[in-house]
Parts: structure tokens; C-alpha cells; sequence
């Protein structure tokens, strides 16, 4: 008999980490184009600019990439400390520079820093919900190895 891994292959790996970008993509884009929109509609301009869109999806594509490879995929950290606190307001603060680089709210301060408290509030939002979902996942794995058990129980008596 072959040996088992008892680790994952630097494919899944990099399949997990792929499909984890995916999801913060479009988990962040969704909140900041909404954050966007209502800027538009409030302005009273009912069209979003396509280009606006593009830097938004392509920002949120390379701060998934920085957050995953080089910030220790901090949002979904089991402990959240100082060090996690500040990648959070880093990235806040990277997201809110785009903002004012590329004219996404025409470089109006109060938008601005209107949008860094949301990209904030963003983060302390993703957090909650990595950590909801983990603690979940923890409770289905539990009850899945307890039904694998019994299971196993029921075998040895037979």
C-alpha cells in the first residue's frame, strides 16, 4: 500500500490560493462598485464609467495577490492582532490612493475619505465573515468526524 499524504500538493496549493483570490475579487469589487454607484447616484449621473470599472476589478485582483502572497491572507487570520490591524489600514489606504490616482469620486475629499472609512469597514466586515464561515466549517468537520467514528464503532462490533 502507498503512503498517504497528509499535506496538500503544491498544485492544490496553489488551486486553494487561486480560488481564494477569485473570491476576494469579487467579494471587494462588489462592495466598492456599490460604494462607487452611490456616488454616481447621488451626483445625480445614472452611468458608471467602464474604465472606473476596469481599475476597480484590476485593483481588486492585485490587493487580492498582495493580501494572499505577501500580507499572510491577513482578513481571514484565525487571530487578529496589531499586525493584521495594520495591513488592513494599509490596504485601506492603498485602495483610497487609487481612488484619488485614477478620479474615481473626481478627487472630492469628502468622498474620499469617505471611501477609505468604507474600504474600513470593508475589511472589518470580510474579517467577520472568514471567521463566521471558518467556524462553521469547524462545526460541520466535527460532526462529520463523529458520524466517521460511530461508524467505525459499529464496524468492530460486527
Amino acid at each position: 500500500m502507498s503512503k498517504e499524504k497528509k499535506t496538500i500538493s503544491g498544485f492544490e496549493r496553489y488551486l486553494r490560493d487561486e480560488i481564494g483570490i477569485e473570491f476576494k475579487a469579487c467579494l471587494y469589487f462588489f462592495a466598492m462598485l456599490f460604494f462607487y454607484c452611490m456616488y454616481r447616484v447621488i451626483g445625480g449621473v445614472y452611468e458608471a464609467s467602464i474604465l472606473h470599472m476596469a481599475e476597480l476589478i484590476l485593483m481588486t485582483y492585485g490587493m487580492g495577490y498582495l493580501q494572499v502572497y505577501v500580507l499572510s491572507n491577513f482578513d481571514e487570520a484565525e487571530q487578529f492582532g496589531k499586525k493584521e490591524v495594520c495591513y488592513l489600514v494599509f490596504c485601506s489606504l492603498l485602495y483610497t490612493g487609487a481612488s484619488w490616482l485614477f478620479g474615481w469620486f473626481d478627487r472630492q475629499v469628502g468622498w474620499t475619505i469617505g471611501f477609505l472609512g468604507y474600504t474600513l469597514f470593508e475589511y472589518v466586515g470580510a474579517v467577520w465573515v472568514y471567521r463566521v464561515r471558518r467556524k462553521i466549517d469547524e462545526k460541520l468537520l466535527n460532526e462529520e468526524l463523529r458520524a466517521f467514528q460511530e461508524r467505525g464503532r459499529d464496524g468492530e462490533g460486527n
